[in-house]
């Protein structure tokens, strides 16, 4: 598998993905392969080959080449609209500097090879990538499986020869460099706010990948984003709990909550009525009134249960308590597009 080390500053972490991990000829474990556009994924595997070393050499007699672990993509479909990728699926990233050296190997009708980023699938992702035939390096995106026009330079672009590529996001932000300078003015775009990462050729290119790391601002759980956010808007808000089903079952528990020691309760009979029944019930004690709610996506489906806990006061009915809570829930559901965005 691909050993990932993690070490946490005060701001960013840092993941290095260690190659050689993993069995030559193998797909790296938590990563999969995907095409956008025509054709079936490629073909991702390890593989060994001769990499510049990185660190100064002391002598000039020392090696310049050391012989280790590569990530190679070897298919070979001609097919004008053939992108094979590679993502990473075990973690998300919204701001971060990923960084890798490729070295374009092959092809007929293409020789390309890129970093994907921010993808939300094969269809939906930003990418980076240099070409030896056009002799240039673009930034483009694919949006619901169509591509954007290409932005970038003219470069001189070799096969055979190594390069570093690194994509920097931050907001809306976008850096691309290559061999550690600045490739092109910085690029706004807002059409991903996170993602996954990966690698990207096309149609019959046949390219290698070395020492690929990220530097990143770990992401925060969309849940927990609606709990803090709303608690900040809403002065009568005493708590706030978001329940999800655990994957593959129908077993809430709580993902967020304004007290830490909450997070993984399971939900008791109301909030289970609640999420089955996609009703909203009401409860009064001495200290709040209770408001369980269905939690929606984008589709209108039940993604989870919203509980609030609110400051009572005289004359407190249920219908003007729920009347006065819709908004705010209406507000949290804008910004849900699914139930697994609540906890990825």
């Amino acid at each position: 598998m691909v050993a990932a080390c993690c070490t946490t500053a005060v701001s960013a972490a840092e993941r290095i993905f260690d190659l050689d991990a993993t069995k030559l000829g193998t797909t790296p474990a938590g990563w999969s392969s995907h095409v956008a556009g025509k054709g079936k994924p490629g073909d991702w595997v390890i593989m060994n080959d001769e990499v510049p070393t990185s660190l100064t050499a002391f002598s000039d007699k020392a090696p310049k080449l050391n012989n280790r672990a590569v990530l190679a993509q070897t298919s070979r479909n001609p097919e004008d609209e053939h992108f094979p990728i590679l993502l990473f699926n075990d973690e998300k990233f919204g701001d971060f500097t990923f960084t890798t050296r490729f070295k374009i190997t092959g092809g007929a009708a293409e020789q390309m090879a890129g970093i994907v980023f921010r993808a939300r699938d094969e269809q939906n992702f930003y990418v980076v990538r240099a070409s030896a035939l056009g002799g240039n390096v673009k930034f483009y995106k694919f949006v619901e499986g169509e591509r954007s026009v290409p932005i970038g330079p003219d470069v001189p672009i070799e096969k055979g020869h190594w390069y570093e590529l690194s994509v920097a996001a931050e907001g809306t932000r976008i850096i691309v460099k290559l061999d550690g300078r600045d490739i092109m003015p910085a690029l706004n775009d807002n059409s991903f706010e996170s993602g996954r990462i990966g690698f990207f050729t096309k149609s019959d290119a046949t390219a290698v990948f070395a020492d690929p790391k990220i530097v990143y601002q770990p992401l925060e759980k969309l849940s927990t984003i609606l709990v803090r956010d709303t608690l900040q808007t809403q002065s009568r808000l005493l708590d706030l709990r978001v329940y999800v089903p655990q994957a593959g079952g129908q077993d809430l528990h709580v993902v967020a909550a304004k007290k830490k020691e909450d997070i993984g309760l399971k939900a008791d009979e109301t909030e289970q009525k609640v999420y089955k029944e996609n009703q909203t019930y009401f409860a009064k004690t001495r200290n709040s009134a209770i408001v369980t709610a269905p939690l929606h996506d984008r589709n209108g489906e039940v993604a989870g249960v919203i509980k609030f806990f609110l400051k009572p006061y005289a004359g407190q009915t249920e219908s003007a308590t729920i009347a006065r809570i819709l908004p705010t829930i209406r507000r949290i559901e804008m910004r849900v597009g699914a139930a697994k965005d609540l906890v990825e």
